[in-house]
């Protein structure tokens, strides 16, 4: 059973990972299509069809979000946009999106909150007497290069002010987009204030494009690695998710072609699926993999105990068991092998000059 036939692909909606919105954790009521009741002459919907994205404001007065996991590299994080257009049938990150009142599926990857005032609020944190210039992740949720960065241009907003203010960042995406912003993180870099890691899934752009339906290809994914290592740009390849029985076995070549493309480092990311991110990519892969689904979902379970997922601190990332230590034993063999077991350059605290606040003053001290 080969997990890359299509004979069977098929999707609901046109470039969506998700087939339905799963009912929200924390709401008594939900909507679902009921079509036994339309009259003969009603149109019911079938085969492919759109959903469109919307846009809403989110008027949050806050932009960094602090973070206490001790198997995150960070502690601070911007996340300009809330949903991801990306639609990726795996992402952990669908359950946020039930906070705000929508669901983890269908309205996680089309309804997208914009924080219209990212940069404003950033410069009003780095102004702060308290704020000492520890680094910030870009993207410690969704993308920050997801599709409405085109538009709105949030997250260059965030850098600029980050590059006046020399105030170091890493960034983590899925999207050549990246690129874009290299007139603005190469001086950073070269001041020991910047690097990226480019999220790699896989090399077949079949499977690409129907598990996460909007994000740059796995080719374009590579230029951009070489785009910002040519620019000197530090760049960590991520192969993120490990989907074991799908795309673990590609892991050899995926490292092969980061390292060829001027990737310096490199980390992985075992699959789970905790709470409303199961029932999205259960039916994704019965639906596009079929002969491969109950393998996939098997495997899975021998690298969560028997469960989905894991929330346990230092197991959540790497899972646990034979199946699990076979992929972090292949993985450490072909990290070696290709040069990429080393760690990004740490990241200089000491050069950060707070901004003027928002009225334009300097702080005294």
């Amino acid at each position: 059973m080969d997990p890359h036939d299509t004979s069977r692909q098929t999707s609901s909606f046109i470039g969506r990972a998700a087939r339905k919105g799963p009912p929200n954790r924390f709401t008594s009521t939900h909507v679902e299509d009921d079509f036994e009741h339309l009259s003969s002459t009603d149109q019911v919907p079938h085969g492919r069809r759109k959903v469109a994205t919307e846009y809403l404001e989110d008027r949050t007065n806050t932009i960094l979000s602090e973070n206490n996991s001790p198997d995150i590299p960070f502690r601070w994080s911007i996340n300009p946009y809330r949903g991801c257009e990306h639609g990726c049938a795996y992402c952990y990150a669908r359950p946020t999106h039930e906070y705000l009142g929508f669901n983890a599926g269908l309205d996680f990857e089309s309804k997208i909150l914009v924080k219209y005032r990212a940069a404003e609020l950033l410069r009003h944190e780095l102004s702060r007497s308290s704020w000492t210039g520890e680094p910030i992740a870009m993207s410690g949720v969704t993308d920050c290069y997801q599709g409405a960065e085109r538009r709105f241009c949030l997250t260059r907003q965030c850098l600029q002010v980050m590059h006046d203010s020399r105030q170091p960042t890493m960034i983590v995406t899925k999207n050549a987009l990246v690129t874009r912003d290299i007139d603005l993180l190469a001086p950073m870099a070269a001041a020991n204030l910047a690097n990226v890691s480019i999220s790699l899934t896989t090399l077949d752009d079949t499977l690409a494009r129907s598990m996460e339906p909007r994000t740059s290809t796995p080719q374009a994914r590579l230029r951009s690695i070489r785009d910002l290592a040519d620019a000197g740009i530090p760049v960590q390849a991520m192969i993120a998710p490990i989907i074991p029985g799908l795309n673990d076995r590609e892991i050899p070549a995926l490292l092969e072609v980061a390292r060829k493309a001027g990737a310096r480092a490199a980390s992985y990311v075992l699959l789970r699926l905790p709470l409303t991110v199961e029932p999205v990519f259960l039916p994704w892969i019965q639906d596009n993999y079929p002969l491969a689904a109950d393998r996939v979902e098997a495997h899975i379970r021998r690298t969560r105990s028997g469960q989905l997922s894991s929330s346990q601190f230092g197991q959540r990332m790497r899972g646990q068991g034979p199946y699990a230590d076979q992929i972090a034993n292949l993985f450490k063999v072909f990290k070696h092998k290709t040069g990429l077991d080393q760690r990004l350059p740490r990241l200089d605290t000491t050069q950060f000059k707070p901004p003027p606040g928002v009225s334009g003053q300097l702080r005294l001290f």
